[in-house]
């Protein structure tokens, strides 16, 4: 019951309920009787008004509870701020749309037909320091996962999503700083740490993390992220490299992925809802069809960090070139 009924009620109450306790005044003897004269009993009959107005609002909204009580109302969020509850979005095929972290128009379709094979050689010694960062921290990695890869690609997707996120803050902060466009490279970085948390929601559907796997992804994460931050600032093309590289491995694992589906040493599991949707993958589709994708997008983001390095090495900025936005 809304504040402003209540407050009807009361009214309508304190009416009626005066009108009734003051249409039979006592003699003056009866009132000096109570003690205190006509203000003591002007006092006691205010009281005893308020009260009993009280009493009979409480019933009020007491009744008006148990009357909705066995209904199912759905509440709308108050509009006082001018935002209002979005209306429920439908599938193409009329279906409710479940998901609130993702929008239909935000699925795509993913193009695995892009080149797996890809690979920059390392020929400045930035380059070669990026890319023998990147295999070093490989060999803990096979060491810790062993062939485990939905649990080896649901750990790497939490540090994956971090490069975006920070190369994308840190381009924000700049064009700030500077009063200078980005170049579309602010949307498109952000962009891709979204795609790699994607990825991480649709894995914890296929593997859920132990508490000592939890406790590294927090401490990894942390250390990764401070060390690419500043790593950034000091050179945005290193950053980019690494990021470059770390996809190639990725590609590569998620290759090893597949063999081991194929080969039958991981079961081929139904696709995850939020995956079929996300990548507007078929009902049938299966851990295999989500593998493919995912890797498809790992390579899209090789391509795109690769890029960004070459075009901080021919001595530009990255708002000198228009960002690849959408290109996974």
């Amino acid at each position: 019951m809304s504040s402003r009924m209540a407050g009807s009620v009361l009214l309508r109450r304190a009416g009626a309920g005066a009108g009734r306790l003051f249409a039979t005044t006592p003699s003056p003897a009866a009132r000096t009787a109570l003690g205190g004269g006509e203000g003591a009993w002007v006092r006691m009959m205010s009281t005893s008004a308020a009260s009993q107005v009280k009493d009979e609002a409480a019933k009020a909204v007491k009744a008006e509870a148990a009357k909705g009580d066995g209904e199912k109302k759905e509440v709308a969020i108050s509009s006082y701020w001018g935002i209002e509850q979005s209306k429920k979005l439908v599938r193409e095929d009329g279906t409710e749309w479940k998901w609130s972290c993702f929008r239909p128009w935000e699925t795509y379709t993913a193009d695995t037909s892009i080149d797996l094979t890809k690979h920059h050689v390392p020929n400045t010694m930035l380059d070669k320091i990026a890319y023998y960062t990147v295999k070093s921290l490989r060999f803990p990695t096979d060491i810790f996962f062993q062939r485990r890869y939905g649990c080896r690609a649901m750990m790497l997707e939490t540090v994956a999503a971090v490069p975006g996120m920070v190369g994308g803050m840190l381009l924000h902060l700049r064009s700030l700083r500077r009063f200078e466009q980005s170049g579309g490279w602010i949307r498109a970085l952000l962009e891709e740490a979204e795609n790699e948390r994607m990825h991480l929601m649709t894995f914890m559907e296929v593997a859920q993390p132990r508490w000592y796997e939890r406790a590294l992804v927090i401490a990894v994460q942390g250390v990764f992220f401070n060390a690419y931050f500043f790593g950034y600032l000091i050179s945005p093309k290193f950053a980019h490299r690494v990021v470059g590289y770390l996809e190639e491995e990725a590609v590569h694992s998620y290759t090893e992925f597949l063999k081991d589906l194929d080969d039958g040493k991981i079961d081929n599991v139904p696709a995850p809802a939020i995956a079929i949707d996300y990548w507007r993958l078929p009902a049938n589709a299966t851990l295999k069809d989500v593998v493919t994708v995912v890797r498809a997008d790992e390579a899209h983001h090789r391509d795109v960090n690769h890029f960004a390095s070459d075009v901080y090495y021919q001595g530009m900025q990255l708002k000198a070139t228009p960002a690849p936005i959408g290109y996974h």
